[in-house]
């Protein structure tokens, strides 16, 4: 019998909670896994709740949560034999919606059940791991302010990009890839593992998670009027196709700017040095995907 431990938020609120342990009780078969519930309890405590399960020889970690909370357990995960398990139940879910993986709960146990499973590349931003996507500029401004919303959801990630949009100053930035120097005054950079920011927001419609390479993405300096063309471009997965946009693929990336003090990997906020090293550990982490 194979092991599994489910990490969950309580923060996700009582009715989630009950919700998922149905689910579990009513999906998972049991002829094939065992399985254990766990609450996180302070920040990135799933780190250290995953890396507990993999010594203790579990057979996969199920994240149950979002893009920040899939980051944590990675990170706990990393150079062990216990593959990870996602049951999305963040805001966006980037991650999972570019494995394909379920948002509703009992079909996402059901992929676990099947245990397909394959390597995901892993990145790092200055030793820090992510699993989606990390960058600066206005989408690091935006996740800052996102952690300190209220309230989640599509609404109010929408109404954020909308208001501060219109006075966000575009820097020159310093930037290389793959020995490549290139300078640009840019609204966004993001270095992509995976295609989405969440929400079906695709700043990288073309990346792939097994393919040993980075997706760089640069959304350069624009009439602001013009912003809700390119968040269509990003829904409907063109958004490389746009004349403001910029793409490029590489395996070592740096970013610099002499005022730089934030970064966002998997859409959580960091203070940060000017100057930001990324790079790839191809097939780091075994994932159970669909």
């Amino acid at each position: 019998m194979k092991h599994l431990v489910f990490i969950i938020n309580p923060n996700s609120g009582i009715d989630r909670q009950k919700a998922i342990q149905r689910a579990i009780e009513h999906k998972l078969d049991t002829a094939k896994y065992t399985y254990e519930i766990v609450h996180t309890r302070y920040a990135k405590h799933g780190t250290e709740l995953a890396k507990e399960a993999a010594e203790k020889g579990a057979y996969a970690v199920v994240a149950v949560g979002g893009d920040g909370s899939v980051n944590d357990i990675v990170a706990g995960l990393i150079n062990t034999n216990t593959a990870l398990a996602i049951i999305p139940k963040g805001s966006g879910n980037g991650m999972a919606r570019t494995m394909q993986i379920p948002l509703e709960e009992e079909a996402a146990i059901e992929v676990i059940n099947k245990g397909n499973s394959i390597m995901m590349d892993i990145g790092f931003a200055n030793g820090r791991p992510f699993i989606s996507n990390a960058g600066v500029a206005f989408d690091a401004l935006i996740s800052k302010k996102f952690a300190r919303s209220k309230r989640r959801g599509f609404a109010v990630y929408s109404w954020l990009v909308t208001k501060h949009m219109w006075t966000y100053n575009e820097w020159d930035w310093h930037i290389t890839i793959d020995g490549k120097h290139l300078r640009e005054k840019a609204f966004i950079i993001s270095v992509a593992n995976g295609k989405q920011f969440g929400y079906n927001f695709q700043i990288a419609p073309d990346a792939n998670w097994t393919d040993g390479l980075f997706d760089v993405i640069i959304i350069n300096k624009f009439p602001k009027i013009l912003g809700g063309m390119l968040v269509m471009r990003a829904m409907n997965g063109s958004i490389t196709k746009s004349p403001y946009v910029k793409h490029y693929r590489g395996k070592e990336i740096t970013i610099a700017h002499p005022q730089l003090k934030l970064m966002q990997t998997d859409g959580d906020a960091h203070p940060c040095d000017n100057k930001i090293h990324f790079y790839l550990e191809p097939g780091m982490q075994k994932v159970i995907v669909p």
